[in-house]
């Protein structure tokens, strides 16, 4: 279902964009502005200003706030930032009034009683929550976003090793497509699309080796990925000042998730277009990975 432009004849839609200072939210809230849509965006801390989106600060799980940002609102976009969908109880009342597209996880399976983690669980918890709350939402289940490979920028700056917990491969999407596709169900007609889930996946499996070498390929340099057992992981990350929680969560994501090689064609179905590689999502890339000298 490919976007189309608006128009001067059109009122102008009004989303509202949360996590909008994330790799996905700000390219979502940056195409929705670019579309001629009235963007307001919900974050918990201000950050930098974004021309021609009006920021609301505050918690998500805040009903009060969340009352306040959806005032005149059509459609939300939504990020869930939690790792348990409990506190989002008190929320769902308040999303009945507008289109609300979810992003959740393409590892969800639809026929287990309980998900791979704890990470996909609470997306799985979401979207029930959701649907039974009468939300009616539109889910975009999206595979590991290219953006994440920000995580090693220190690592590639400082040395051509990456290391840590491995993961099973997975078809890596690009998160200006999953952007792409939550901007042209935000802006599409009433009534379209239907509900999905919508399984947003790159043209690939890859592992953490073949992204660290399509980076290297992109980078110029000859990188190699060094798995990192669990117990070394976890402590490790404890050691940088991460939640506990958050790092259990990705231990048991990198231990238990299971492999996947179903690529879908829901982001062509969405945008008109074929998903973008990782080899060229590296290539736009490379300098934020450049160590100092070589930028």
């Amino acid at each position: 279902m490919p976007d189309t432009h608006l128009t001067g004849t059109r009122r102008r839609p009004s989303i509202l964009v949360t996590g909008a200072s994330g790799n996905l939210g700000r390219e979502v809230a940056a195409r929705l502005l670019g579309r001629g849509a009235q963007v307001r965006t919900l974050e918990r801390r201000r950050s930098s200003p974004r021309p021609g989106a009006e920021p609301v600060v505050g918690d998500l799980t805040d009903p009060a706030v969340l009352r306040e940002a959806l005032i005149g609102i059509d459609a939300v976009f939504l990020i869930w930032p939690l790792l348990d969908s409990a506190p989002a109880r008190p929320l769902v009342a308040e999303l009945r009034t507008a289109r609300v597209v979810y992003v959740s996880s393409a590892a969800v399976d639809d026929l287990a009683d309980r998900q791979s983690d704890p990470i996909v669980q609470v997306h799985a918890d979401m979207e029930a929550l959701l649907r039974d709350g009468g939300v009616r939402p539109v889910v975009l289940r999206s595979d590991t976003l290219a953006s994440n490979t920000r995580g090693w920028t220190a690592q590639l700056r400082a040395g051509d090793v990456v290391s840590g917990p491995d993961m099973a491969p997975t078809p890596v999407v690009d998160e200006r497509d999953v952007a792409d596709a939550a901007v042209s169900v935000l802006l599409a007609p009433h009534g379209e699309p239907d509900q999905g889930p919508y399984v947003l996946t790159g043209p690939e499996a890859l592992s953490r080796a073949d992204m660290v070498a399509r980076l290297g390929a992109a980078l110029g340099r000859p990188l190699r990925f060094e798995p990192v057992p669990a117990d070394l992981a976890r402590a490790r990350m404890l050691a940088d000042g991460r939640p506990e929680p958050l790092v259990e969560a990705l231990i048991a994501a990198a231990v238990s998730r299971p492999p996947s090689s179903r690529v879908s064609g829901d982001v062509e179905r969405l945008t008109g277009r074929s998903p973008g590689t990782f080899a060229g999502w590296a290539a736009d890339h490379a300098a934020e990975f450049n160590r100092p000298d070589e930028t």
